[in-house]
């Protein structure tokens, strides 16, 4: 049996530098605690628990003095910042840069919005961690969106400025901004494009990656999709995958395969999120070696 391994798969650059950043402060002695998960990822987060990264929830954030937290890729709102400040805690910036310019994107158009009544609207998914960094830069001012049903969130006779979240699928972000569109127009706006304002904000390693592994599932008769469960990137790209091969298999890891998956195969591809480290994917590809041979 051919088994391959999508090359492409694997950590995008903001999820390995937020990695390195904190592998490199542990290698210092000193204990360093990661506000939240830093990759949704639990096989990724044992390991570098075992290095001695200690995770912790905005709760135990809020308790900690003296200390040194890691930011990861995802960012955090400016309370955060502050917080830290208050608190003589340092903190290890590991925002992705991506994400960070957003951020200053977001804050910049919202404070010039205020002068003509518009709206910031975010599409993204509801509690993700960098949706709610990025709302903070609007002091939670801005409205979030996940799909079509919350349009009706939005005031139509407002301008509005819309974002996305790094991490969504450009697919559904243009079909959005398309209906929007749209219903400004059945609301009597002429010219739509002087209220509605789409911003490309999606990173380009994740809408790249769409057509990419489209082109690998077709290549084989089964697909392995490895990615950590709460990964919204993994949730969303395993979807691209079983929408062009009915045989792809979501794992989180090599124990969760089944051999009979394989009966009657003579190909299988190997991918993974952007929240999948590379060692991960490698494993599950040792373990599938060994059962086929």
């Amino acid at each position: 049996m051919v088994v391959e391994i999508d090359k492409k798969s694997g950590f995008c650059f903001g999820v390995q530098n937020a990695v390195e950043t904190a592998e490199k402060a542990l290698l210092k002695g000193e204990k360093v605690y990661s506000l939240g998960q830093i990759v949704h990822n639990d096989q990724e987060v044992q390991r570098l628990a075992l290095l001695g990264l200690v995770t912790i929830n905005d709760d135990k954030f809020r308790k900690l003095r003296n200390c040194k937290v890691l930011i990861r890729a995802h960012g955090e709102p400016p309370e955060t910042y502050m917080t830290a400040e208050e608190n003589n805690i340092t903190i290890i910036e590991a925002t992705c840069p991506i994400v960070k310019r957003l951020q200053s994107h977001i804050k910049e158009t919202w404070l010039k919005s205020r002068e003509n009544n518009g709206q910031i609207v975010i599409f993204g998914k509801s509690g993700h961690a960098e949706g709610v960094g990025l709302l903070g830069q609007t002091l939670n001012e801005g409205i979030l969106v996940s799909g079509p049903e919350d349009i009706e969130k939005i005031d139509l006779t407002r301008p509005v400025w819309l974002f996305a979240q790094t991490t969504m699928s450009l697919k559904e972000y243009t079909y959005f901004a398309n209906l929007l569109r749209l219903k400004m127009i059945e609301k009597g706006i002429s010219e739509p494009g002087k209220f509605l304002f789409v911003n490309k904000t999606i990173c380009g390693q994740v809408s790249n990656r769409e057509p990419h592994l489209k082109a690998f599932a077709r290549k084989h008769d089964i697909l392995i999709f490895v990615s950590g469960k709460e990964s919204s990137n993994g949730k969303m790209l395993f979807s691209v995958c079983r929408s062009i091969n009915p045989e792809t298999y979501f794992v989180s890891s090599p124990e969760e395969i089944d051999q009979s998956w394989f009966t009657g195969k003579k190909s299988a591809g190997i991918c993974g999120a952007t929240s999948t480290p590379k060692w991960l994917i490698q494993k599950v590809h040792y373990h599938i070696l060994n059962f086929t041979k």
